[in-house]
């Protein structure tokens, strides 16, 4: 009678329907969408954020980098995380961490609690982001069609860092500065039932452990060695505040590389940089990231600290520049196929360089087509070009089981290589402004920024010549 009872139950019992493909791919692509567009949404708020708790402009970077340093630091982990314990658990677990950290940082009424937010938004986004493209890849069939839909992932992930600014001014002047945190709440609360109704589990389990201990070293070494970094500015290079957090940094990430080195199963196995492919590209990403990467930052504070813009004219000024990357990405391809990855890269960076010298020669009266669009479209239009091959040459030179592994290496040097470059320029820019602060002064401390990170390009460009190898693998 129970078997039967049983069976008449199961029978009652609707079988669940099979996710349509088109689904679960855009719920995977509205994950990325989050996790990117957060990286940019704040820069326009920027200035609203300070009035509103009182933030320094060490407070401002530190706005920025808390959620670059987590997300960079525990990239890795989150990758295998997903890999062990399921793509769509961590997809889960990572949106709903970064959803309550939005709400936390939306609502913070002293600075420290939104940096912590911040930081904590971080950490959702590296245990969410790897798991976007693996559910795209799982549930698309292998050929034409998993490739549009690859396609449709970079470009929702490239659409979110050029829609960045325009939503961030329209929320900042529509409603407040809390609103580019807040607005993650109902879209991520949305994108969470969907996920835990639709999304379909896997995992590639294979008995490795999580190596927690790396992601904590490397992250407290960046967060430190980013710390220090920013002290000298107010404190000088000799001073025990500065060098004590230098030094700590240095010792963390030292530690780091010996656990890996040791470990079993490395959150970075370091073998992989024996491969000159893999070492060169990560080199250059790193130093390519550190000067980019701050672009954002200072072209936003310009725009609304010198030139008057108000948040919504800043985030459609850099519009422009953000549609740049896109345009860049998809000419990378073509030149490679001509010219081969190396020269590519090495074009991207100087043409990158060149945007970086001319809107190192910004005024305080700058007209917007001279010192934001033009300067501004040649900066991320050699960022969108040299990208490209530098990640092909990347995941070229490894065994195509290690493919994700330097996939997302390459991730993590970009933005670890942002981070720092952040902190550094950051630091030259208040450094040369000094008191009181005038729209004088502070395009100059600006300009002096994009001219470190040209002069830091151009060596990039150098490097890339000399260390990249000419061509991929695959072309022999």
């Amino acid at each position: 009678m129970a078997h039967m009872l049983e069976t008449t139950d199961t029978a009652r019992r609707p079988a669940r329907a099979t996710p349509p493909v088109w689904l679960v791919v855009a719920l995977a692509c509205a994950g990325q969408f989050l996790v990117v567009l957060d990286i940019s949404v704040v820069n326009v708020a920027l200035p609203s954020m300070r009035g509103g708790l009182a933030l320094g402009e060490q407070g401002l970077q530190w706005v920025v980098n808390a959620y670059a340093i987590a997300f960079a630091g525990f990239m890795l982990l989150g990758g295998r995380a997903g890999d062990l314990y399921g793509r769509k658990r961590m997809f889960l677990v990572g949106l709903g961490l970064f959803t309550l950290a939005s709400l936390a940082g939306g609502l913070a009424q002293d600075g420290w609690q939104l940096l912590l937010a911040r930081a904590v938004q971080g950490l959702g986004a590296a245990v969410l982001a790897p798991s976007t493209l693996t559910i795209v890849t799982s549930a698309v069939p292998e050929g034409a069609a998993r490739a549009r839909a690859i396609a449709t992932w970079t470009a929702v992930g490239a659409g979110g860092g050029a829609a960045g600014g325009f939503v961030g001014g329209v929320l900042v002047e529509a409603l407040s500065w809390r609103w580019v945190l807040l607005i993650n709440v109902p879209v991520g609360a949305l994108v969470l039932a969907g996920a835990a109704r639709w999304l379909t589990e896997s995992r590639a389990g294979d008995g490795r452990r999580l190596d927690l201990p790396g992601a904590l070293l490397v992250t407290a070494g960046l967060a430190t060695l980013a710390y220090g970094i920013s002290q000298t500015e107010a404190e000088g290079w000799t001073a025990a505040a500065t060098l004590v957090p230098l030094c700590a940094g240095l010792v963390l990430l030292a530690l780091f590389l010996l656990a890996e080195a040791r470990a079993k199963a490395p959150l970075m196995p370091l073998g992989l940089l024996r491969l000159r492919s893999v070492a060169s590209a990560n080199a250059a990403m790193l130093i390519s990231g550190s000067a980019m990467f701050c672009m954002w930052f200072f072209m936003t504070l310009y725009a609304q600290n010198v030139l008057g813009y108000t948040p919504l004219e800043a985030g459609l000024a850099l519009v422009p520049s953000s549609l740049a990357v896109i345009i860049g990405s998809k000419l990378a391809p073509r030149l490679m196929r001509t010219a081969g990855p190396r020269t590519v890269a090495v074009l991207g960076t100087l043409i990158a360089a060149t945007g970086f010298g001319w809107q190192s020669t910004m005024t305080a009266d700058g007209a917007y087509l001279t010192a934001i669009m033009f300067p501004g479209i040649l900066m991320m239009l050699g960022a969108g070009i040299a990208a490209t091959p530098l990640a092909s040459l990347a995941t070229s030179g490894a065994a195509p089981e290690e493919a994700g592994l330097v996939s997302g290496l390459i991730n993590t040097s970009r933005t670890m290589g942002g981070s720092l470059g952040l902190a550094i320029m950051s630091t030259i820019a208040a450094a040369h402004t000094g008191t009181p602060r005038t729209p004088h002064s502070l395009t100059e401390g600006y300009a002096l920024a994009f001219r470190t990170s040209m002069a830091l390009l151009a060596t990039g460009a150098v490097v890339m010549w000399l260390w990249l190898p000419r061509r991929t693998k695959e072309e022999g």
